[in-house]
């Protein structure tokens, strides 16, 4: 007798290899990072929000800017598959390993790219849609083809990496003022000393990539350690902006300047030792001192009048050390 083909196993065949290109479609979005974007993106629309925080449009929010968020870095890994390929850290990705084809990879980009973008527009706002628009035409068409052409792709890089919480400031109040600048540029300057870790710690990877990141080109590491203290430095400083001008209290002030000052610690310890130790404590120091800072500026913002949409009327300085909130009058 003819055996029978065992159905059971030709049920579960086609089953696994759907769940593997599912697995795989959903690692061209990189969920680790999405997921920073999405917290930082929340606590921008938190921080924004006037009175009690609208939960829904920050749902919807969060939606549009996963979608747009994956796609563009999808994109991204579709842009560079070759240069995937050459490095021992990415050459598993799905497209260098031939698990999907480039073209798979370039329409599911596309598609849930734009679908964020209409999303935001059509259900959030058209201002949350301009921002989130930014993000993808700056990563894709400046700070990725610039990562093989010159060290201040990173410099560029880091614009992009510093709008999530904007899309949640436009979210929230639909329009942009001062704190939404602050908290980008917070995030800018964090993105420095944190990129340029990992550019030290995989420089090698890097260099056979041909990607020019100032570590691959900075061969001593002189010039590395310097752009990590400058921009450690000045997050320092940024850091103590939200009370200074009155939309966080007392207790962020002081936490800002302890972290920022640890933070600037591992920098200039960096910036000494020059070694793949030092560089793993200030990636491990970035990745701890960004959602601390970010968490007790949520926790300690200054609540301001749903009828001062662009808290122009007034604006309230808490002064460190004093818990009178004292107003400065518009000009």
């Amino acid at each position: 007798m003819t055996p029978q083909p065992n159905t059971d196993m030709l049920l579960v065949m086609p089953l696994e290899r759907t769940r593997r290109r599912a697995v795989d479609f959903f690692a061209l979005t990189k969920p680790r990072v999405v997921l920073m974007v999405l917290v930082t993106t929340a606590i921008g629309f938190y921080l924004g929000a006037q009175g009690a925080p609208d939960y829904l449009v920050l749902l919807h929010t969060l939606i549009g800017t996963a979608l747009a968020g994956g796609g563009t870095l999808a994109l991204n890994q579709f842009m560079e598959r070759e240069a995937d390929g050459k490095m021992q850290r990415t050459r598993l990705r799905p497209l260098p390993d031939g698990r999907l084809q480039a073209r798979e990879a370039l329409i599911f980009g596309m598609l849930i790219t734009l679908g964020g973008l209409v999303y935001l527009w059509w259900i959030v706002s058209t201002l949350s849609a301009l921002v989130t628009a930014s993000i993808v035409v700056s990563y894709l068409f400046a700070y990725t083809p610039l990562k093989q052409r010159t060290s201040l792709c990173s410099i560029v890089g880091a614009i992009p990496g510093a709008l999530p919480p904007v899309i949640g400031w436009a979210a929230a109040r639909d329009t942009l003022g001062l704190e939404a600048w602050i908290l980008f540029t917070i995030m800018f300057l964090w993105q420095m000393p944190h990129s340029l870790a990992i550019g030290w710690l995989y420089r090698n990877d890097y260099a056979k990539a041909g990607f020019r990141l100032l570590p691959v080109i900075d061969p001593d590491g002189r010039v590395t350690g310097r752009q990590i203290v400058l921009n450690c430095a000045a997050l320092l400083a940024v850091g103590l902006l939200p009370t200074l001008v009155g939309f966080a209290g007392a207790t962020y002030f002081f936490a800002a300047l302890l972290l920022g000052s640890v933070f600037l610690w591992y920098g200039l310890r960096l910036a000494t030792l020059r070694s793949l130790a030092s560089a793993r404590r200030l990636l491990f120091a970035s990745l701890i001192y960004l959602p601390v800072l970010l968490a007790i500026l949520a926790f300690d913002k200054v609540t301001f009048s749903q009828s001062d949409p662009g808290n122009l009327s007034a604006r309230a300085v808490a002064i460190p050390g004093h818990h009178a909130v004292h107003p400065i009058p518009a000009k």
